[in-house]
């Protein structure tokens, strides 16, 4: 993937080889830039190959452009995402029940169908649930991917359009002359670019703040656990009992849910912990949503680590100093908003506006009078 010799200049640098970046760099190539992605490690090392792989976002103002084009991603990468329609949404709480078909009903009136499903139907569409499952609804948009699989698909497809990705090659500073970054700084050397992309997850505070950026980010590990396989499900996308996740297609359950374990980050990434106190939690809670699905063993568990902006929102936008920088962090719903945000980025890149919404309250700005010590208020430190 890594190409030995870094080039001395590239006409759009991106830094983070996340879903993010990767869909960036990608959308940028297309439109014939000379793009190159930098990252500390290797693609999709962090939650950006390690989620529940969920498509559909209904709370954001990129979502009408996810749905438009998750079912496109395999024809238009060229590689396969996995990608699988619809989605469910099972409760045992009568409180969130209601809740979640209040959601349903609003996914409605965007022209988006939602069905209700009372016990009887979700257990017919979710046989791996019994008559503790009150209900439910059925998303009939959205759906779910293969993380791996998908930020596989991105960097094949961005280097079959002429982009480079060099891995194990961290971002070290911003130079910048006249208002604008000139060259970013690695262990390989310098690289020039003519416009830079910062999507370096947890790391962006950190890049940003010699530039006079404050980037209000906190850092948590988002653990998932996946079983053992069981019968494949009609619709293997899921959710439920705080959880989100999806069947694979060999039938493991793979599925992850707070609390989040909220750590400190370094410049190198977080420090390596073999064994997280989440990863039991997490399995009872699956046992609970799946009762027919409770005698499977855990195979194996993974940690990514996800950015977390203060009011757990995305930040995209386009920065007025240095001028010619576009940030963007997607606070935990990266994934499957990758193939939205990527052209968004583009667009901020290239017009300086996005062309199919309006992202201004995505923007940077709404942090401007943030505390200084937000984190410990709402005690988000590690």
């Amino acid at each position: 993937m890594s190409e030995s010799s870094l080039p001395n200049g590239a006409s759009v640098v991106v830094i983070g080889a996340g879903v993010t970046g990767l869909s960036a760099a990608w959308w940028l190539a297309r439109d014939g830039y000379d793009v190159v992605v930098l990252d500390k490690g290797i693609v999709g090392w962090e939650a950006s190959g390690r989620n529940g792989g969920g498509c559909s976002h209904y709370q954001s103002p990129l979502f009408v452009e996810e749905q438009r084009l998750w079912p496109q991603m395999d024809e238009m990468l060229g590689y396969p995402t996995e990608h699988l329609p619809e989605r469910i949404i099972l409760q045992r709480d009568p409180h969130l029940l209601d809740h979640y078909r209040t959601v349903g009903q609003m996914c409605s009136a965007m022209g988006y169908r939602v069905d209700d499903l009372d016990s009887k139907q979700a257990q017919e569409m979710v046989p791996l649930t019994d008559e503790t499952c009150l209900g439910g609804i059925h998303l009939r948009f959205g759906g779910h991917a293969n993380p791996q699989r998908t930020v596989q698909a991105y960097a094949w497809a961005l280097q079959d359009l002429g982009g480079r990705i060099f891995q194990h090659c961290p971002a070290q500073s911003i130079e910048t002359v006249g208002g604008r970054v000139t060259a970013v700084h690695t262990p390989r050397g310098p690289i020039s670019c003519d416009a830079l992309v910062v999507a370096a997850g947890p790391q962006m505070g950190m890049l940003l703040e010699p530039l006079g950026v404050n980037f209000p980010l906190a850092s948590a590990r988002a653990e998932m656990i996946v079983t053992e396989p069981a019968p494949m499900m009609a619709i293997g996308g899921v959710d439920g009992n705080g959880l989100y996740g999806r069947q694979t297609m060999r039938g493991n359950l793979a599925f992850g849910g707070g609390p989040h374990e909220w750590i400190d980050m370094e410049p190198s990434g977080p420090a390596a912990r073999p064994v997280s106190p989440l990863a039991r939690n997490l399995a009872r809670r699956v046992a609970e949503m799946f009762p027919k699905a409770a005698h499977l063993n855990v195979i194996r568990s993974w940690a990514g680590v996800i950015e977390n902006t203060p009011d757990g929102r995305p930040i995209i936008d386009r920065l007025n100093h240095p001028a010619n920088v576009t940030v963007a962090t997607l606070s935990g719903v990266g994934f499957g908003l990758s193939p939205a945000s990527g052209h968004a980025i583009r667009d901020l890149v290239v017009d300086g506006v996005c062309s199919f919404a309006e992202i201004s309250k995505l923007g940077l700005a709404r942090f401007a009078t943030l505390e200084p010590d937000w984190r410990e208020q709402r005690g988000w430190a590690g």
